[in-house]
């Protein structure tokens, strides 16, 4: 018991600086994405509270373990018989159900492993406002503490790119609003129809590590009024293979649990791209409390989303990386409190040792509305989480950075 304390006190340790808590050799991790994408800054903070805008109860309710552990199990016994009663299940939702059920026990014991960690659950109710001391403000623009401003005559912002090569993140004036870039960071903003501006110029300048969410279809009017979908055949013409640097590419790709979607992915858009599927991992959703933010058994909004992995192959064939493939373990389960709608947290870190090549690893996000320090972000709203009024400014005890 007292190496179990030991180690628990280490990991939180580690994860106040990472932002990543690791159980043990476990296949389960939890993840604050505030604390990852802090680490893309230096003089300033993704704002706790503006990221975590759902899924917080007030902090007048104490919650003890106990009671959450025991409500999660009422859930999950209650849930069994909430799959779908009001008609049965055609075929296409019965190879659904037969993945969910697949993967159940996973998600199970992966959310009980979080449930037992009492030390991260009690920072987990405070992840809201942690750190709120050390921050001052909203980003004002006519402080002295004020990067420098990207010119927006001189840079045009779409269809061409804006980087940031500096050691530090760039304050830009972008259509008469401010936006923070993060340091050694880079993007395209475009539509798909000049996708093909992202395709460098030599295969050794490609990318090993490529993560893509889709606006995949779907007929809900409630999600096209949060985002602008597209038809899934226009994900076809996406040039995987060309941006793929010549010792080859990890591809994480974001689905829903649409079974529709699923054999869409397996069955035409990996073979056209040329990925060749290896595994797949789990984001699994949970509020403050830790108790998950949904039935976890019931059919429509599942409480999770998966990450399918696979490999884009270069063209250097002579690879050593190709010769021995390299070995992803299947169903591992990142955890953590989602933030904004269709907000994804940032895993760049926990495909690290997947990736092929040489590090550190040339990372490109397709679709992406968030950016990261080393990254190149592509798609049409890029900057949609750089807005200013998502940072506060960091201060150091002195008042100076």
């Amino acid at each position: 018991m007292a190496y179990a304390e030991a180690e628990a006190v280490h990991q939180i340790s580690l994860f106040v600086n990472s932002g990543i808590y690791r159980f043990g050799d476990s296949n389960v991790v939890f993840i604050d994405p505030v604390r990852v994408l802090n680490r893309s800054y230096t003089r300033f903070n993704v704002s706790p509270s503006a990221y975590y805008s759902r899924f917080f109860q007030s902090s007048s309710h104490s919650i003890v373990n106990d009671d959450v552990a025991s409500s999660c199990a009422k859930k999950r016994k209650r849930s069994k018989n909430l799959k779908k009663k009001l008609h049965e299940l055609n075929s296409r939702e019965q190879i659904a159900d037969q993945r969910h059920q697949e993967v159940r026990l996973v998600l199970v014991n992966a959310h009980d492993t979080l449930l037992e960690a009492g030390l991260l659950l009690e920072m987990m109710r405070n992840l809201r406002n942690d750190g709120s001391s050390g921050l001052k403000g909203d980003v004002d623009p006519n402080s002295s503490n004020s990067v420098e401003s990207c010119d927006k005559s001189i840079h045009p912002v779409f269809d061409n790119f804006v980087a940031n090569e500096g050691s530090n993140e760039m304050e830009a004036e972008i259509f008469d609003r401010k936006f923070i870039l993060p340091k050694k960071s880079c993007f395209l903003m475009s539509d798909v129809g000049q996708i093909q501006n992202l395709v460098p110029a030599e295969a050794d300048c490609g990318f090993n590590l490529i993560v893509i969410d889709p606006p995949w279809e779907n007929s809900s009017a409630h999600q096209k009024l949060k985002y602008k979908t597209l038809p899934n055949r226009y994900f076809l013409s996406i040039p995987i293979k060309k941006l793929t640097h010549k010792v080859g590419a990890l591809v994480a790709l974001w689905v829903t649990n649409r079974e529709k979607l699923r054999t869409f992915v397996e069955n035409e858009l990996f073979p056209k791209w040329g990925v060749q599927y290896a595994a797949t991992f789990f984001w699994l959703k949970v509020k403050a409390d830790g108790s998950l933010i949904g039935e976890l058994d019931l059919f429509h909004h599942r409480p999770y989303e998966c990450l399918l992995l696979g490999f884009s192959h270069g063209e250097d064939s002579n690879s050593e990386h190709l010769l021995r493939p390299i070995h992803i373990p299947n169903n591992q389960v990142f955890i953590s409190i989602p933030g904004d709608y269709s907000r994804k947290p940032p895993i760049g870190e926990l495909l690290v040792d997947y990736v092929p090549g040489c590090k550190p690893a040339r990372c490109l996000e397709l679709f992406s509305r968030e950016m990261l320090s080393g990254w190149t972000s592509w798609g049409n709203e890029p900057l949609r989480f750089q807005d200013a009024k998502f940072f506060v400014s960091r201060r150091i005890a002195d008042g100076e950075y």
